[in-house]
Order: C-alpha cells, then structure tokens, then sequence
C-alpha cells in the first residue's frame, strides 16, 4: 500500500515526470520539480517567492535569467559524478532549455540573491559510512558550501547491495543537536545486466508523539517526502546503484541531525571497517 508521501515517476503533466510543491506536500518550505525536455524544448516559468537550483540528472542545458545565460554542461547520467548548476533567486523569470532530464529543486527565500553558476570541479565530494553503509555524498548546495538563504540540497550514490541514510535520522526539533527541515528523496536506479531496472526501498518511521509509517518500493523517478520523523535506510537491490537527490528546507539554514538511538552504535562499527572498494562512482576528487 503507497502512502500520500509517496509519489511516483510520472505522476506529473508533461514535461515534468513529478512534481512536488508546497501545497501538494500540505508543509511550508520546499519543492522540487523534475522535467524531460525533447532536444531544443525550453521551460519558462517564474521562480515568486522561492530559490531554485537547476541541477542536471542527464543532458546539458541553458538556463537564462535576467539577460544573462549560463551553459550547463551536465552529465550523461546521475552516476557520471557531480554536475554543474545553476542558481536562480526569488521574484526571477526564466527559461531552461536543452535536450534530457533536470530537477529543479526550490525553497521560499527571504533574500534575493543574483544568478549565479557553479561547475562540477567546485562541488564537494565526501564518502560516508564503512563497509556495506558506504555512500558518496555531493554537497553541491549545502549551508557550508553555497551562499543561499533557505535551500539544502545535495546527491547520495549507494553501491548496489548498500544501505544509505543509515542509521536512520530525524531533524524535526528545535535544538542544539536538530533543526527542523522538511525533506525530499528523489530516485534514480543503474540498470542491471541485460537492462533489468534498478529498484530500492525507503523507510520513514516516527515518535509515539508525531507518528508516521512509510515503507516504499522506489525506482527512477520516483519520490518520497518526510515531513517529519527518522528516515532510513534506504537500501539499494544488489546489482542497482542507487541515486537520490535531496531537497531540504525550514526556518533556519542549518543541517543537525540526530540518529535513531536504538541504532546509532553502528557508526562506532565503522572505525575498522574499509570504505566499500567500488566507491568512489563517477568522475570525481574527493575532498574532506
């Protein structure tokens, strides 16, 4: 059974394949949405009270915004590494063209902040975990490494076989050691051998105070939301690599997290475990 936090590739009208906005998502802050442009389509919209990040999940594109232009170069898949992108401001009108897949991801900005492009060589890269809770982690729009005023984003690749946002988290709280973000896991899957399609799941669990019960099947495109409550794992099938991009936001720009107790001893697990060999993915310098 699929819960309203889930919501499948191609659930949005064309060109868009999913669409999640503040007011589908019944919560206050962040939107994403994902379209398959044909070669030479071009998308005009009006950013209003939100941030945007135009990030490249396939394809090369030309984002134009306020008589400028930038080239997104891209990349042929989301497991060819970090891509460049582009960062568009509140109140801003503006046209992506090009031929593949882009995500644009949003949060309501206070501030008006300028057009601006970032490459790939600029995109920080970290691996996670140990063993097979090994992930690489691109921190493309993260608070401490892009100047924005309310947007989180960042990608996750997992190894096939691999368990990703583990142990399981929670930022819903006001505190020293949280803050609260709403959040958006968006998938893409590596096809098998012979083309077999690449599939995971994703679980999002509460407290006895704020409950909530998300168990999901997730392939390409697919998405799921956590208003609220630990997320994690998700896990990759073996013989997929896993993808998913990250949109978060809240009232303060800041990422604190805290992890399940029940399973927060398995990071002290790690310290003699090797990083999984096949990481890291892509064309990529990893930098801690």
């Amino acid at each position: 059974m699929s819960s309203r936090y889930y919501l499948p590739a191609g659930s949005a009208a064309a060109p868009y394949t999913v669409s999640v906005t503040r007011e589908s998502a019944g919560w206050d802050h962040c939107s994403l949405h994902v379209a398959e442009l044909a070669a030479g389509q071009s998308l005009r919209a009006h950013s209003g009270e939100d941030e945007i990040v135009v990030v490249p999940l396939s394809g090369s594109f030309r984002v134009s915004c306020g008589g400028e232009a930038h080239e997104l170069s891209g990349r042929s898949s989301v497991f060819d590494g970090p891509t460049d992108f582009a960062y568009i401001g509140r109140d801003s009108d503006y046209t992506v063209t090009g031929t593949g897949r882009v995500a644009l991801g949003g949060a309501v900005a206070r501030r008006s902040l300028p057009f601006r492009y970032v490459p790939a060589a600029d995109v920080v890269v970290e691996l996670r975990g140990a063993g097979n809770a090994s992930r690489q982690v691109h921190n493309f729009a993260m608070a401490d490494t892009f100047d924005a005023d309310a947007l989180l984003a960042c990608e996750v690749l997992t190894p096939g076989g691999n368990w990703s946002s583990y142990p399981a988290h929670k930022h819903d709280e006001h505190s020293e050691h949280e803050t609260p973000l709403e959040e958006i896991y968006y998938f893409e899957f590596a096809s098998g051998a012979g083309g077999s399609p690449g599939f995971g799941y994703h679980r999002v669990y509460g407290t006895a105070a704020r409950p909530i019960d998300v168990l999901e099947e997730v392939r390409t495109g697919d998405v799921v939301l956590v208003p609220h409550g630990y997320h994690g794992p998700s896990i990759a099938a073996p013989g997929h690599h896993m993808y998913y991009l990250n949109i978060m936001s809240g009232p303060e720009r800041a990422w604190r997290s805290c992890d399940d107790p029940a399973h927060a001893w398995l990071r002290d697990t790690w310290r003699d475990t090797p990083i999984d060999p096949r990481l890291p993915l892509g064309k990529t310098d990893i930098r801690h």
